[in-house]
């Protein structure tokens, strides 16, 4: 379809993704030193700049774990006894796609729902 002149183009900020993943890795999600090198790694494979990394490991099970990263961050919460986490990843200027591939791979994730939002999106024409 031919542009017009009311074609609206827009600039995006950043992209959200929010994932629901889940695993049979159970004893995976606990791992608090492990799931900082899946969170390191998917911000390696996307070529994001790590500036901090954080984390905490609850009682009896269950891992919260981040990376503040030059583009935004990811972050991810667990439940072991699901076998379920919480996967958030917002970046600037960056693809988050291949991180969430690179998280997804090494969860060896059986099911992933995931929704896509752009951030900050700005007029730039009509």
């Amino acid at each position: 379809m031919p542009a017009n002149s009311d074609t609206i183009t827009k600039t995006v900020l950043g992209r959200h993704l929010i994932a629901e993943v889940w695993t049979d890795e159970k004893e995976l999600l606990d791992d608090v030193d492990r799931i900082m090198q899946i969170i390191i790694s998917s911000a390696n494979a996307a070529e994001m700049t790590i500036l901090d990394t954080g984390s905490h490991h609850f009682t009896p099970q269950g891992v919260t774990a981040y990376a503040l990263l030059a583009e935004s961050h990811i972050s991810i919460h667990t439940w072991p006894e699901y076998g379920y986490a919480a996967v958030d990843i917002y970046t600037c200027g960056k693809e988050p796609q291949k991180a969430l591939e690179e998280l997804k791979k090494q969860l060896k994730a059986k099911k992933t729902d995931v929704v896509v939002m752009d951030r900050g999106e700005i007029p730039s024409g009509k």
